[in-house]
């Protein structure tokens, strides 16, 4: 099983050695045709706005939302999560709108406010360590998403059918449980698909 890493900008080597740890193949995605070559696909975080641009400039836009509407799963983390989402707060404009949350940037505040806890997320027995850096929230969820995470009553993990998006960044710690959460999504799409 194949699963890419959006390799514009983020922490891809990171995600790649998560998703190695799963038992899949971890492959950093560059170009539009690497898409027909995986199963699932991860959107690192970043600078939301500055992988938008690159998603367009690149032609990944249309390619990504193509490989969702094949049931394909797609990973968005913290700034990821943004890119996958249909609305964000401010009314800033979207870029992939694929998943019916809205979402706030930077809810936690700057680079200083960054911190590291414990989440309970909902399908997976321990809670799962977490990395907020300048990390987004979902402000509002529409009917066919499923909350998965609260951290002090705010929405940090949730998922939509073959989307999964986190505000926290996983691959920054040993902790690859969730990436096995979105490894285990695409081995259930592949067989569905078979």
């Amino acid at each position: 099983m194949k699963i890419g890493v959006l390799a514009l900008q983020g922490a891809v080597t990171e995600h790649i050695v998560s998703i190695e740890k799963t038992g899949a193949q971890g492959l950093p995605i560059k170009r539009v045709e690497q898409l027909e070559e995986i199963e699932g696909l991860i959107i690192p975080g970043g600078e939301s706005t500055t992988i938008g641009k690159l998603m367009r400039k690149y032609g990944f836009i249309e390619a990504i939302r193509d490989f969702a509407g094949q049931g394909k799963p797609i990973f968005g983390t913290c700034a990821g999560m943004i890119v996958l989402a249909k609305h964000i707060a401010g009314g800033e404009p979207g870029h992939l709108e694929l998943m019916d949350i809205t979402v706030a940037r930077n809810a936690f505040g700057r680079q200083r406010e960054s911190f590291e806890c414990d989440l309970q997320v909902k399908g997976i027995l321990e809670p799962v360590r977490a990395v907020f850096i300048r990390a987004p929230l979902i402000n509002e969820v529409g009917p066919e998403v499923e909350v998965l995470t609260l951290y002090n009553d705010e929405i940090v993990t949730a998922r939509q059918g073959n989307l999964l998006v986190s505000s926290f960044h996983p691959e920054l710690t040993d902790d690859y449980r969730l990436h096995q959460y979105f490894a285990d999504m695409v081995e259930r799409s592949v067989v569905a698909n078979q």
